[in-house]
């Protein structure tokens, strides 16, 4: 199916009112995504360009930016959490489950949500078989969690013409990689549909300071003013907003402020919930049940 044919257009102004639990206004969830990055192929992404150009093997100040982050940033990152008493949801790859083993225990131990996000970072359409690989890493979450993930974000929000099909075959209950709504949708497969739970492209550190070259103060101005904004178009139908981090990019020391300062705008309005993505599917079915 095309994109288009597993959705109908849905103008968020016609819909009828979605509302939230105690009077809440809106959702705002926190994506952690950790990532192992295999030093054998190319690096995903680069902060260093090779001098001759090409792509070395090994890249050593690319893999070892990344591994910067799940030795030392992704604990900054943990510690803002803590503080301000805000739970996560963890994007992981399958492979990093044990490589990284104290990260996924920190995170078990919170009570966060693993999402799946393919085997090893690398684009879907890449993977040599894109079924296996989702089951290889719903079996690496069940294994050390005791329980199968439920939402699926892809490497870099990569996904192939069967993706969603293979999502729903496969037990997963929601997707985040159709970023285009404030609200969860429903996506049609071969078979049952499958939730779109809303993401974030553009309040996304790899987006702002990757791509688009920001100053770290970006991160907090921009994700001050998106949430500004979603809460007042909240007033009539609750939003969910998204905020994305990656331990090697807003984990960096001259980074990590800014995701804190941005958080602790958020938290001064009682009336905003800070769930994870099975949390917001679990909302949203409960009185939204697919066609």
């Amino acid at each position: 199916m095309l994109p288009n044919e597993r959705l109908k257009y849905s103008p968020i102004a016609q819909r009828k009112p979605l509302t939230l639990p105690n009077g809440a206004r809106c959702v705002v969830w926190v994506i952690v995504n950790v990532e192992e990055w295999n030093p054998l192929e190319t690096m995903p992404r680069t902060v260093l360009t090779p001098p001759a150009g090409g792509s070395p093997t090994p890249d050593i100040p690319n893999w070892a930016w990344h591994e910067y982050g799940n030795r030392v940033g992704f604990w900054r990152i943990l510690e803002v959490l803590d503080q301000l008493g805000i739970p996560a949801a963890l994007a992981i790859n399958g492979s990093a489950i044990t490589a990284y083993e104290p990260i996924s225990r920190a995170a078990l131990d919170r009570k966060w949500e693993f999402m799946g996000h393919g085997f090893s970072q690398k684009n879907m359409q890449k993977v040599a078989n894109e079924r296996e690989d989702i089951i290889k890493t719903r079996q690496a979450i069940i294994d050390f969690t005791g329980k199968p993930p439920r939402g699926w974000l892809g490497p870099g929000l990569t996904e192939t013409w069967e993706t969603p099909d293979l999502l729903v075959a496969e037990g997963y209950d929601y997707v985040c990689d159709w970023v285009l709504d404030d609200q969860p949708v429903w996506l049609k497969t071969r078979t049952k549909p499958i939730l779109n739970v809303p993401y974030t492209q553009e309040c996304n550190d790899v987006a702002m300071m990757l791509i688009q070259h920001h100053v770290a103060a970006e991160y907090r101005n921009r994700a001050i003013d998106q949430f500004n904004q979603i809460y007042l178009d909240a007033a009539g139908s609750a939003r969910v907003m998204a905020l994305v981090v990656h331990p090697y990019i807003m984990g960096a020391p001259h980074r990590i402020r800014y995701f804190r300062e941005a958080l602790e705008h958020i938290r001064k309005h009682s009336d905003v919930l800070f769930q994870t993505g099975e949390q917001i599917h679990d909302w949203f079915v409960a009185g939204n049940p697919a066609a």
